[in-house]
């Protein structure tokens, strides 16, 4: 009847939320500062994480199932009732595992890729879009550097603080 929660280390949902609310996003790329671009950009973040953990042959079903289960919850505490909240986990599980094939797809040119990807989830036509977008390209490719330098254990339970410059 009631749903468990089990205990899990929020740390790197936390960590998550922590560099999607970066005003690098906000001010300098003008996103729109609103729930699905914060959500978004969570799984952007993520995706590439999971992808260097792929590499490493990490097991990291609970970390994804830890994640989900965070945003719902938060989706239900801004007030969201059943239906939505249900409808809306289903379409942000589709847009996470796209986001994820897409980047397990990309070919050897890396920023092409990245951009048209970004560009479909992150901008509409704005006049500073091709700039934005590079700017976009550019984070996301320090940010997978940085996580692959990292050990995987310490990158999983969110004991990291990546900084962009």
């Amino acid at each position: 009847m009631f749903a468990s929660y089990k205990k899990h280390n929020n740390k790197l949902y936390n960590n998550l939320v922590k560099l999607s609310r970066n005003k690098f996003f906000y001010q300098d790329l003008c996103l729109e500062d609103k729930i699905e671009t914060r959500i978004t950009l969570i799984f952007f973040h993520f995706a590439l994480i999971l992808q260097i953990c792929r590499n490493k042959e990490e097991k990291t079903q609970d970390i994804f199932d830890n994640i989900f289960q965070n945003i719902e919850y938060n989706l239900r505490e801004i007030g969201h009732g059943d239906v939505f909240v249900n409808t809306k986990m289903k379409k942000l599980t589709r847009v996470f595992y796209d986001i994820l094939v897409k980047l397990d797809n990309l070919d050897t040119n890396l920023s092409k890729d990245m951009e048209k990807l970004i560009k479909n989830y992150f901008f509409n036509k704005s006049k500073d879009e091709r700039i934005n977008i590079g700017k976009l390209t550019s984070y996301f490719d320090k940010f997978k550097v940085f996580c692959f330098d990292l050990d995987v254990k310490n990158m999983l339970n969110g004991s990291f603080n990546f900084l962009y410059k």
